[in-house]
């Protein structure tokens, strides 16, 4: 695949590498296998400095960033699930596969997307020798064998996971671009083919990562059992989406399957506000923090949503815009209006990536509150229906 926009200026041509493109799901269904090193834990309960953990204070903000409330909402005590993350496209290392070391770079998406869970699940998360921005903007592509290797370091961590850490608990699997590729191919492969394990998943949110399902229904492309979640208490579902505020382009890697595919199976939009169908309003939080030093953190202020000042650790803006899915010009995706002063954000590259960069944090109160919900579901069939 040629490169996606031009290297001009360099901020945009390394964003363009973000998604890594629809044909990443490709090579990685053809990667062939690689041997995977001991698993580096970037998140884990007991770590120390464990980014996933950094507490639950908030500060509640009008759409007009007028401060409503400071609340410190409580952590369940002993959750009855985990949370399993997988993240996105941000090593910038020079290489063409990123190492296992943890730079600030990692620790800082996994606070910006995995530690609100952190609220009712145990979060882990491994680092992998994910494919890096500096490669895709040399490329524009990934090549099969560098695919490989980050796919076999996710899938030897969730057997490590899974053998040593879950004893039988519930589990929700949580990626984002690259992330979200690498958890599809990882379900297909060590979830959905077995009963056992497939009985523990408690759903899968799997954004920006074009999850394909056949052509009029919630199952049956990537997922032979996994269907869409159609409420909060469904489980063993998945959650999938990429953001949109304005029409697709045609040019778009997001929301369309692949060519060829597409008179059988098209992309799955679940609506985090109305599971069902419809449309309902959604929750954006994000970290005060500063993202880290980076090509990414050198961009998450272009997106145009404010991040006032505040000592608390999260920022929330509840009912900041309305989502619905949307088929328009032939493309699933989450299409958001805003609602009052809420900012319209901006789409980063170009009109055809969308709103990508948010789509972990434009309605991660609504996906808190879901897997809430889900992990209730989870402990009273765990415990054969019984209440209390």
């Amino acid at each position: 695949m040629p490169r996606m926009i031009r290297r001009t200026p360099a901020v945009q041509a390394a964003l363009a590498a973000i998604a890594a493109a629809a044909a990443f799901a490709l090579a990685l269904a053809a990667a062939a296998p690689a041997s995977a090193s001991a698993t580096v834990w970037l998140c884990r309960p007991g770590l120390v400095g464990n980014p996933c953990n950094p507490g639950l204070s908030t500060t509640v903000f009008s759409t007009s960033i007028k401060q409503l409330a400071v609340i410190s909402p409580k952590p369940v005590k002993n959750p009855a699930i985990d949370c399993f993350y997988v993240y996105p496209t941000v090593s910038d290392q020079p290489t063409e596969n990123a190492n296992l070391h943890i730079d600030p770079v990692e620790r800082s998406i996994a606070l910006y997307q995995a530690a609100r869970y952190s609220q009712y699940c145990r979060v882990f998360a491994p680092m992998y020798r994910q494919v890096t921005l500096t490669a895709l903007d040399k490329t524009g592509t990934e090549s099969a064998a560098a695919v490989a290797i980050g796919l076999a370091d996710v899938r030897a961590a969730f057997k490590e996971y899974l053998a040593k850490y879950n004893h039988g608990r519930g589990f929700v699997l949580i990626g984002h671009s690259q992330g979200s590729f690498v958890l599809t191919v990882l379900i297909g492969k060590d979830v959905d083919p077995k009963p056992a394990v497939r009985s523990r998943l408690v759903s899968a949110i799997l954004l920006g990562g074009n999850v394909l399902v056949k052509r009029g229904s919630g199952v049956g492309g990537d997922f032979k059992h996994v269907p869409a979640c159609r409420s909060a208490t469904q489980l063993g579902c998945v959650i999938a989406w990429s953001t949109f505020d304005a029409p697709v382009p045609a040019a778009s890697l997001f929301g369309r399957p692949p060519s060829g595919m597409a008179a059988t199976r098209s992309v799955l939009c679940t609506n985090p506000a109305a599971l069902g169908g419809g449309s309902g309003l959604i929750d954006p939080i994000f970290p005060s923090a500063p993202f880290a030093a980076s090509v990414i953190g050198g961009v998450t202020g272009a997106v145009g949503i404010p991040r006032p000042k505040v000592s608390m650790v999260w920022i929330s803006v509840p009912h900041a815009y309305r989502a619905t899915c949307s088929s328009a010009s032939g493309a699933n995706v989450l299409e958001i209006t805003p609602v009052g002063a809420s900012p319209k954000p901006n789409a980063i590259p170009n009109a055809s990536w969308g709103l990508h960069l948010v789509d972990a944090n434009i309605a991660l109160g609504n996906l808190v509150s879901i897997v809430s919900t889900e992990a209730t579901a989870f402990a009273k069939r765990a415990s054969g229906g019984r209440k209390g």
